[in-house]
């Protein structure tokens, strides 16, 4: 008597451990920067480890989105889950359940894994959120702005010093201020779209305003000087010199940038900025000491013996 009852509550000890554990995974964060979302499922206490023992079914919600029957070889997907395949097909014999979908079809909400083996089951819920982020980090957003901000500063700057010292004629005057602000309206517009969070069209589009609109300041500073000057001086050669090369540095970083997300040379581009705000700065000082080297403000370069 005692044998049976003893066989009993173990049969029924067995049954209630008869469970597939999976590990707890509460919530999963998705960015724009990944192309692809895997919403973990790992079962822990495999006992078979045979695929075609096993049955792995994928809800959002209460909608069936994936299911795999190992004994059929079948996959199904709902249509709206069309990218939706397993980690690992190799690995699932092992208790790897995971699932794969692209991010843009991998939408925010509860999901559930259901896996089974033989006549044993277990589940697991996880949340999908989206997380909160940008493409570059805040400090790099902060110093590009600023670095273009100070570029611009520079150049206005720089104009308002020729104009107080030397004789400039109305319509280049007129040309280079035109210049100045389109260029500053642009850089304008490509900021608000570029400190938008994200990694999107928009983003890469509001960099590209930042960053290639810029080539204007060469051709302004060479302008510029020749209003100071009636022939080059090596110095100003040297600066203009400085000015492209850090703008074709920009460039390059810019371009490495684009498709990258996070950005791994966020650096070059930021050097590229970083030259060219110092090309304009040491331009500003070298314009203000020649001019207040000057007497009555003649122009460099236009004296003449009596």
């Amino acid at each position: 008597m005692w044998l049976l009852v003893a066989s009993v509550l173990l049969g029924a000890l067995r049954a209630g451990s008869a469970k597939l554990i999976l590990t707890e995974i509460d919530v999963v964060e998705k960015n724009d920067c990944n192309e692809t979302v895997i919403l973990p499922c790992y079962v822990t206490n495999l006992r078979k480890n045979n695929e075609t023992l096993m049955f792995v079914l994928w809800k959002k919600e209460e909608k069936v989105i994936f299911s795999f029957h190992g004994g059929r070889n079948e996959f199904y997907r709902d249509g709206d889950f069309s990218s939706a395949k397993l980690l690992s097909r190799a690995d699932l014999a092992k208790g790897v359940a995971s699932l794969v979908l692209t991010t843009r079809q991998a939408t925010v909400g509860n999901y559930s894994c259901k896996v089974t083996e033989s006549n044993t089951e277990g589940d697991i819920k996880m949340e999908l959120r989206q997380s909160s982020g940008s493409w570059f980090l805040l400090v790099e957003r902060a110093i590009i702005i600023s670095l273009l901000c100070i570029v611009i500063i520079l150049c206005a700057a720089q104009l308002t010093v020729i104009a107080l010292k030397y004789d400039i004629e109305s319509q280049r005057k007129v040309c280079i201020i035109v210049a100045v602000v389109i260029l500053a309206i642009v850089a304008g517009v490509g900021t608000a779209l570029f400190v938008q969070d994200g990694y999107t069209a928009l983003n890469q589009a509001g960099l590209g305003l930042i960053v290639v609109p810029a080539v204007i300041l060469v051709p302004l500073q060479y302008f510029m000087f020749g209003t100071v000057f009636d022939s080059l001086p090596h110095t100003t050669l040297a600066l203009i010199g400085l000015k492209i090369l850090g703008y074709i540095i920009a460039v390059v970083g810019f371009a490495l940038c684009v498709p990258a997300c996070p950005p791994l040379h966020a650096s070059v581009l930021i050097a590229g900025l970083a030259i060219m705000a110092t090309a304009s700065l040491l331009s500003l000082v070298y314009v203000f000491i020649m001019g207040s080297r000057m007497k009555d403000h003649p122009r460099p370069g236009n004296c003449r013996v009596m």
